[in-house]
């Protein structure tokens, strides 16, 4: 079937990823969730974001599902802002984002580097891989559509 590219991309969820995400503020809110930071004063100070801005951003996150607004334990009074399982799995991105700035001098150089708490070493560069783990560049991907592409097979049942 021939597939139109201007349909095609019109579906991407690229942009609805963008939208719902927001702008700098957003993801420099979430790259504090992914480093443990929960609360909004934390939030406030860590990123000297104007409070409006702050409350505004993390209603948008809680809103959209990347973030949950939840009472804290020891005070009910008080809220804590947790990472959602949407949240957590936009590290991947974040971290890519990260490496290609310090790749590309988009800062100064980074006095931290992201590790394995395991063994202390550092990970990575986040790459794009197959299903079996090579890594792939441009040149090796293709757009396929859904009715075109072949499942990867089945992996045989264990025996009971």
């Amino acid at each position: 079937m021939k597939h139109n590219l201007a349909q095609d991309l019109e579906q991407c969820a690229l942009p609805s990823a963008l939208e719902m995400m927001g702008e700098r503020w957003s993801f420099l809110i979430l790259r504090g969730a992914l480093s443990g930071i929960r609360h909004f004063e934390e939030f406030q100070s860590t990123l000297g974001i104007a409070r409006n801005i702050l409350a505004n951003r993390l209603a948008r996150l809680v809103e959209h599902g990347i973030l949950v607004r939840e009472p804290m334990q020891c005070d009910r009074r008080k809220v804590e802002y947790r990472l959602t399982q949407k949240g957590e799995e936009l590290a991947p991105a974040m971290i890519a984002l990260r490496q290609w700035g310090e790749r590309w001098g988009c800062g100064g150089p980074a006095c931290q580097v992201l590790a394995d708490k395991r063994d202390g070493k550092p990970i990575r560069t986040i790459a794009i891989q197959a299903h079996d783990g090579r890594t792939l560049d441009l040149s090796d991907l293709v757009w396929l559509c859904t009715d075109e592409v072949t499942p990867m097979a089945q992996e045989p049942a264990a025996a009971a």
